[in-house]
């Protein structure tokens, strides 16, 4: 959870670079980074003032909910 914490809070400023794999991260983590983004980049729109709260609960539930399930150990291509 934290390598995507990182990142979203990095891409939110313009600060990412690269892609996923450059920044460490597995395609199932880059896709949680994204809806981090997406929503953080609609409440500052809005005006809210916890940005850096409403990522952190984010990424958390993204990336339990993705490490539930096997995350990226499980699949065809094992």
């Amino acid at each position: 959870m934290s390598i995507v914490r990182h990142w979203s809070l990095e891409v939110l400023d313009g600060r990412g670079y690269g892609d996923y794999q450059s920044m460490g991260m597995s395609g199932g983590q880059y896709d949680i980074l994204r809806e981090v983004v997406d929503a953080a980049r609609a409440a500052r729109r809005q005006g809210s003032r916890d940005i850096e709260g409403l990522m952190e609960r984010q990424a958390r539930e993204g990336c339990t909910a993705w490490y539930r399930s096997g995350g990226p150990g499980e699949g065809p291509w094992r």
